[in-house]
């Protein structure tokens, strides 16, 4: 008994605190997620010979601002080709309607 109460006045209001059990755990979990979230924001760049569906997409660089979005095709499109268009977010999206080449 006298074991217990000495190691509640080292802890004085432990148990008022208010973390629920496991709140520390929760709380290194949404550190981790925030920190792979700001390192998750990438830039893609195509080299040289780069090849999507037979055209050539060399030297392009996509980001989070500026997107691609290729559809390719067996037959030729309705609409064919590559235009830049406004996605609502402040960014740019490439939207490319291609047959793709064999």
């Amino acid at each position: 008994m006298k074991a217990t109460t000495a190691h509640l006045s080292r802890n004085p209001g432990h148990e008022t605190r208010g973390y629920p059990p496991g709140h520390a755990l929760r709380v290194l979990a949404l550190l981790a997620l925030l920190t792979t979230m700001s390192t998750v924001q990438a830039e893609v760049r195509f080299g040289r010979n780069v090849r999507v569906g037979g055209h050539d997409f060399s030297n392009q660089s996509f980001d989070r601002k500026r997107r691609a979005v290729i559809h390719l095709y067996d037959r030729t499109p309705r609409q064919p080709g590559c235009v830049w268009r406004s996605d609502g977010r402040g960014g740019k999206v490439k939207t490319c309607h291609l047959r793709r080449i064999r």
